[in-house]
């Protein structure tokens, strides 16, 4: 929503005293209401992900390791292979966890298939995106914008991307809500206290160690 709206550009531009009167030009962004939403990888933060973009009527596809009938039968999410996700989607958002088949999952050839008038939001990890392709990509007008919550060297940015208008960069910051931040302290606390009494904690990534 910021990148389609360019919502940082026209705060910076009204505070810094630029703004004298209404302009029906100024700052035209993306319409998001009845776009084609693009979801790479549909667990459980790209469902929960997919629910708000269901608000605004989008039409929602998605792709993944394998299909997800709960987005389909709840939200009327298409299952498609990655090519024409990146084809037909006007906003690409990246749901996937990190591993050696994600990183660079875009990159050049990937950023050539998308829409010219599309964008691009990564809020799962830094690597996923080729950011010197992502920069190339901008520049050539391949894509129109992106929206950056992760980087592939974090915390270092590529730096052209640092001045780019078109781009809003944002320090890891997808879950900083008081509440998010909580629960995570409480999910924390209730699987140490299940292990240290015996129990199976909620939230085991290696189970085989339980058994």
């Amino acid at each position: 929503m910021v990148v389609s709206r360019r919502i940082v550009a026209a705060d910076k531009f009204t505070r810094n005293g630029a703004y004298e009167s209404c302009d029906p030009m100024m700052f035209l962004g993306k319409e998001i209401t009845g776009r084609t939403l693009g979801l790479v990888g549909a667990g459980q933060i790209g469902f929960n992900f997919a629910k708000k973009a269901k608000a605004f009527d989008m039409k929602i596809l998605y792709t993944d390791l394998k299909r997800n009938h709960k987005i389909e039968k709840e939200l009327g999410a298409i299952y498609v292979d990655k090519e024409i996700l990146l084809k037909e989607a006007d906003f690409v958002s990246l749901h996937v966890p990190i591993s050696p088949s994600t990183v660079h999952y875009i990159s050049d050839k990937e950023f050539s298939i998308m829409k010219n008038s599309s964008i691009i939001v990564n809020t799962c990890s830094g690597p996923v995106i080729d950011e010197k392709a992502l920069v190339r990509a901008l520049k050539k007008g391949e894509i129109w914008g992106a929206g950056l919550d992760v980087f592939e060297h974090e915390p270092v940015i590529e730096p052209e991307l640092l001045n780019m208008y078109n781009v809003v960069i944002v320090p890891h910051i997808s879950s900083a809500t008081m509440e998010t931040r909580t629960n995570m302290g409480l999910i924390a606390a209730d699987n140490i206290i299940k292990v240290l009494t015996g129990e199976r904690p909620d939230n085991c990534i290696n189970k085989e160690v339980l058994k």
